[in-house]
C-alpha cells in the first residue's frame, strides 16, 4: 500500500465521514442531550464497525456479507431499536443538569460500545463506502498485510479526528443550555433528532 493510495482512501473516507448521517446525528445527539461521559465508548464502537466493513472489502467478502444479510439485518434492527431506546431516555430525561449528569454516568461503556458498533453495522451510507466505493480507490486485491494495518491504522485515525471534532462542538454547544427549560428542549430536540438516526438505519 502506497503513500499515494493511503492519501486517496484518507481523503475520500474523511468527506464520507464528516457528511452528516445516522452515525453523525446519534453522536451529536447524546452529546447534546448527555454531555461528552460516555461518548468514547460509543464513538469507539461507530470506529470499529468501519474497521470491520474495511475488512469485508479487503478481504473480498462482499457476497459473503450479501450471503448473512439476514444477520445484518437483525444487527440493524437491533442498532435501531437501542438508538430509539436513547431517544425515549433523552425525550424524557430531568431538566435539572445533576440529574442528566447523574443518569449518565449510570450508562456503561461496553453497552454503549455495542450500541455504537449496531448504528455502523447498520448504517447503509459505510455498506456502500466500503463494499462498493473502496474497490474503486484501491486494489483491494494486492492489499498486503501491513497495507490492511496502515488502512486500519489510517482508518481509525480519520475517524477520531471527525468524531471527535462533532463530539467537542456538542459538549462546546450543550454548555449554552443551562437552564431546566432550555435543557427540557434539548433533551427532546436530540430526542427526535436520535429517532431520526433511528428511522434512517431501519428503514434501507
Amino acid at each position: 500500500m502506497d503513500l499515494a493510495g493511503l492519501l486517496v482512501f484518507a481523503s475520500a473516507l474523511f468527506i464520507a465521514a464528516v457528511s452528516p448521517g445516522p452515525g453523525i446525528a446519534a453522536i451529536v445527539a447524546r452529546v447534546l442531550g448527555r454531555g461528552a461521559g460516555g461518548a468514547v465508548a460509543f464513538t469507539a464502537g461507530v470506529a470499529i464497525g468501519d474497521v470491520v466493513w474495511l475488512s469485508f472489502a479487503i478481504l473480498g467478502l462482499s457476497a459473503l456479507a450479501q450471503a448473512f444479510q439476514g444477520v445484518f439485518e437483525m444487527v440493524k434492527y437491533a442498532g435501531a431499536a437501542y438508538l430509539l431506546y436513547l431517544a425515549w431516555k433523552l425525550w424524557t430525561a430531568p431538566a435539572e443538569p445533576h440529574a442528566v449528569a447523574l443518569e449518565a454516568s449510570r450508562e456503561r461503556p461496553l453497552r454503549l460500545f455495542l450500541a455504537g458498533l449496531a448504528v455502523t453495522m447498520g448504517n447503509p451510507k459505510v455498506m456502500v463506502f466500503y463494499l462498493a466505493l473502496l474497490p474503486a480507490l484501491i486494489d483491494t486485491a494486492r492489499v498486503t498485510l501491513a497495507g490492511y494495518a496502515a488502512l486500519v491504522a489510517v482508518t481509525l485515525a480519520v475517524l477520531t479526528l471527525v468524531f471527535s471534532g462533532y463530539v467537542l462542538l456538542a459538549a462546546r454547544a450543550r454548555r449554552l443550555f443551562t437552564s431546566p427549560r432550555a435543557l427540557k428542549l434539548v433533551n427532546r430536540g436530540t430526542g427526535a433528532v436520535m429517532a431520526g438516526a433511528a428511522a434512517a438505519i431501519a428503514t434501507r
